[in-house]
């Protein structure tokens, strides 16, 4: 599992520093690295953003008011040069504060922190959410819907992909369909069923999650859309 997170400084400098950090880091995906704080609230506000390593003093607009000025607030880990924010930034239910110049060791510390939160949120949420048995390799697992991304035929099985995993199981698509919620999970293939939520983009072919891209049928590309309306 990896972090969605975005930078925001409006030194390039330190932006550089920071950028290379979080793409050394196996537990981040930058989505993207701004110099003020009206580019980030857009990508914030239009992405997926779980983590954000925010300057505090930037012109016109400081990390402060960028906060201030969101709904649905991300983690956010300050990142400064100045000690004196410390207590303000906590006001935030900041998941740390780091002090410029940064280590490594020190920003991987941050991170993790992150990741605790992250993990504990989803467990948190898994306690409420609505989920299904299924039997891969003569065990019987229990698989939380939000977490399945597709499920794909694969001979006499079914193949389901998940956040963490994949399992195979011995059932046929129509069997496996009726078992999903019908407002979460459209058939956009005679051999893939998807979750409406895990898709980031589609066109008239493909329907794509990350970096995999599903086939569309031609006829059902009006009912995705009216899926993804709805959903």
């Amino acid at each position: 599992m990896k972090i969605n997170c975005i930078v925001v400084d409006d030194s390039s400098i330190q932006r550089l520093t920071i950028t290379k950090l979080v793409t050394e880091n196996p537990n981040l995906s930058l989505v993207g690295e701004f110099s003020n704080a009206i580019e980030a609230k857009n990508c914030i506000t239009n992405k997926n953003v779980d983590l954000v390593f925010l300057d505090i003093e930037m012109p016109v607009i400081s990390g402060f008011d960028l906060l201030d000025g969101l709904k649905a607030k991300p983690q956010v880990i300050f990142i400064t040069s100045k000690t004196e924010y410390a207590v303000k930034a906590f006001d935030y239910a900041a998941t740390d504060y780091l002090h410029k110049p940064i280590t490594r060791e020190r920003f991987n510390v941050a991170v993790k922190k992150a990741m605790n939160f992250v993990l504990l949120g989803k467990e948190n949420s898994d306690e409420e959410s609505p989920f299904i048995f299924i039997k891969s390799n003569l065990k019987k697992l229990k698989i939380y819907i939000s977490r399945i991304k597709w499920i794909e035929a694969y001979g006499d099985y079914v193949k389901v992909i998940t956040d963490e995993d994949n399992h195979l199981v011995l059932s046929t698509m129509k069997a496996f369909e009726n078992e999903l919620p019908k407002d979460k999970f459209i058939r956009v293939h005679k051999s893939f069923i998807v979750n409406i939520d895990k898709i980031d983009k589609f066109n008239s072919k493909f329907a794509e999650i990350g970096t995999n891209k599903i086939p569309l049928s031609r006829n059902k590309k009006e009912d995705l859309v009216k899926a993804i309306e709805n959903a």
